[in-house]
């Protein structure tokens, strides 16, 4: 049986457990990291700081 639990926004959630993460290396500034989905050939992944700093413009 599934938990649901009562997200911030007043919805719920599923939880499905702990993600599978992958590495991948972050496309503006070279650094590796790991991202919760399977990086594709052609299409850039960028880390946690360098995806908040596109995000913002």
């Amino acid at each position: 049986m599934r938990q649901f639990e009562r997200g911030g926004s007043g919805g719920f959630r599923r939880d499905f457990g702990p993600r599978e993460m992958h590495k991948a290396t972050c496309a503006e500034c070279g650094q590796e990291c790991e991202v919760p989905f399977k990086p594709q050939e052609g299409r850039p992944v960028y880390c946690k700081d360098c995806y908040a700093k596109k995000k913002r413009f």
